[in-house]
């Protein structure tokens, strides 16, 4: 379903994010906490892309499986880095010729494996420049929705990282909607004042555009640790942090109290209006479900 269908008939969405699994057991088990998931109903779902499309074909793999044999609407994510305008062009063929009604638009980071590349080989040097081809891609009418693609691209409500000045920031995030962009979905936080004071600037802005709250809970101290690593900029509040910190070593103790937190943010969430959340599930699906009862439990 295109994303500006999906956004007419409902808001608050929510929807999951999924990576390719590495191997045929991760394969099926992937498989097994997205069978456990679908029952939620999700509006849609996420498929990464490797950087500099290291997992090109797995995702692609990932996503058209999940459009063939289950009842989920899966969006993948395509990068700018290590591709040309025809490699693009085929991956979007491909797509559409699968039924695939929406692409993530990302800048991407080169492979770590290609130390020193140079970016100035890319046909697409930004986001917006891959918007800007999708669009036109659109506009040739070899997608079997009149349409084409919806377009989604990212927003950084804790600052982008290559991005120092805000002010700036704001204007890359304006071009992508201007080129093209149906919505756009956050960078994963933990303070809701954060994306509250980021959907506040987008106003000001003219970004009128449907702004996803990206989440994930906190499972473990260690993936928090890892995450501060992943996610360069990754604020963790006190709050959090005591929460987290009370739980001491007991790992089960800290995903309660991951999963407490997330609840209570996605609950403030709803309360303000937003318009959807995207669980980043790290391919299990627990801390999901767990959310999806407590709001259930205990709705804003």
């Amino acid at each position: 379903m295109h994303i500006a269908d999906i956004y007419s008939r409902r808001r608050p969405t929510f929807s999951f994010e999924f990576f390719p699994p590495k191997s045929a057991e991760a394969s099926e088990a992937l498989f097994q906490t997205i069978e456990e998931l679908e029952a939620l109903k999700p509006d849609f779902v996420s498929v990464t892309y490797g950087a500099g499309g290291s997992t090109r074909e797995m995702t692609h793999d990932l996503v058209v499986r999940i459009k063939g044999k289950t009842s989920l609407d899966p969006i993948p994510h395509l990068t700018c880095v290590c591709h040309s305008e025809a490699d693009v062009a085929a991956i979007l063929e491909r797509y559409a010729a699968a039924g695939v009604s929406n692409i993530l638009a990302l800048g991407g980071d080169p492979p770590r494996n290609l130390e020193g590349y140079d970016r100035a080989k890319d046909a697409f040097q930004h986001a917006a420049d891959l918007v800007r081809f999708i669009r036109r891609f659109n506009e040739r009418g070899e997608h079997p929705d009149k349409r084409g693609f919806g377009i989604g691209v990212a927003g950084f409500p804790e600052g982008h990282p290559a991005t120092p000045n805000r002010v700036q920031e704001m204007d890359h995030l304006k071009a992508k909607v201007d080129e093209g962009a149906d919505y756009i979905c956050t960078q994963l936080f933990f303070d809701n004042h954060d994306f509250l004071d980021f959907r506040d600037r987008c106003a000001l802005a003219g970004i009128h555009v449907p702004i996803v709250a990206g989440i994930m809970p906190i499972t473990s101290a260690s993936g928090m640790r890892r995450m501060a690593d992943l996610a360069a900029g990754a604020r963790y509040p006190a709050k959090l942090l005591r929460v987290i910190q009370a739980a001491g070593d007991d790992e089960e103790k800290v995903q309660q109290a991951g999963v407490s937190y997330a609840i209570e943010q996605c609950r403030e969430l709803i309360s303000e209006g937003v318009d959807g959340i995207h669980y980043y599930t790290l391919n299990k699906s627990r801390a999901t479900r767990d959310i999806y009862a407590g709001l259930a439990a205990n709705p804003a």
